[in-house]
């Protein structure tokens, strides 16, 4: 097994047991403790930094005294608990069962909000990050919802104090996406498959018009007509890429 890969196991493992233990030792605790412990528990746990503690109080909670004093802010703070412990899966269920049963309540903005960030997490590879590995060709389905998620936000709730941060991850949303479509049109290339090459490539102008991804857009284009004898068409690509890119290599070329 690699080191650095052994090393991590190790500390998974120890950390594992060490909250087994004192999962079983808070547990009598939690069964004999009113609402009101439990939840100043919760927030005490949150306020320290301690997600795993917290979670526990207000699961606790949920499932002992789901019609309590603290129930929404406990649905709440749940979600913003498992966000912060990178839990995607728990966190969007929580997300879900929350705008299901509180459609109009007044942090109804919050939870869209938080949908996109759990999404967006979900879409993010802590070790590709840690590794410097680029992999901007895996699955985009997580930063799709997440672009949905926020633009559901934005559109519904545009005086949010969410929106505005809403609007960036967007931005950034739509640059992962659009280099995704590169990505695969690359690949396509590769299959001299020219024809769906230029296709996923215009739906980079098309679909995330602006991002940085579209000057290789239009380069694949130009690259994928001529190929396949479609002189206009890339004729009318060289255009656009001279209208917006003068300084690309294929225009020095000409």
């Amino acid at each position: 097994m690699h080191k650095f890969a052994k090393s991590v196991a190790v500390v998974l493992i120890s950390l594992a047991v060490t909250a087994c233990s004192s999962k079983q030792s808070e547990e009598p605790a939690m069964i004999k403790s009113s609402p009101e412990v439990l939840y100043s528990q919760a927030r005490t746990s949150m306020e320290l930094g301690n997600y795993s503690k917290a979670v526990r109080s207000l699961e606790a909670l949920d499932s002992r005294f789901p019609f309590g004093p603290h129930k929404t802010q406990v649905q709440l703070d749940l979600i913003f608990a498992y966000y912060k412990l990178d839990d995607p899966a728990s966190g969007i269920a929580n997300i879900d069962r929350f705008i299901r049963l509180n459609p109009t309540h007044k942090d109804i903005d919050y939870v869209y909000y938080m949908r996109g960030l759990v999404n967006m997490q979900s879409d993010n590879y802590l070790f590709h990050d840690m590794l410097n590995i680029d992999r901007s060709d895996r699955d985009p389905k997580a930063a799709q919802d997440a672009f949905k998620d926020f633009d559901r936000l934005v559109k519904s709730y545009p005086n949010s104090k969410y929106a505005a941060d809403a609007q960036k991850r967007m931005q950034h949303l739509k640059n992962r996406l659009a280099l995704y479509s590169i990505k695969v049109a690359e690949y396509y290339i590769k299959m001299n498959a020219w024809s769906a090459a230029a296709i996923r490539a215009q739906l980079v102008l098309e679909g995330f018009p602006g991002t940085p991804s579209s000057e290789r857009a239009l380069e694949i284009m130009s690259e994928a007509y001529g190929e396949l004898g479609q002189d206009k068409l890339k004729e009318h690509a060289l255009m656009v890429m001279k209208a917006n890119f003068p300084n690309n290599e294929l225009l020095v070329k000409q």
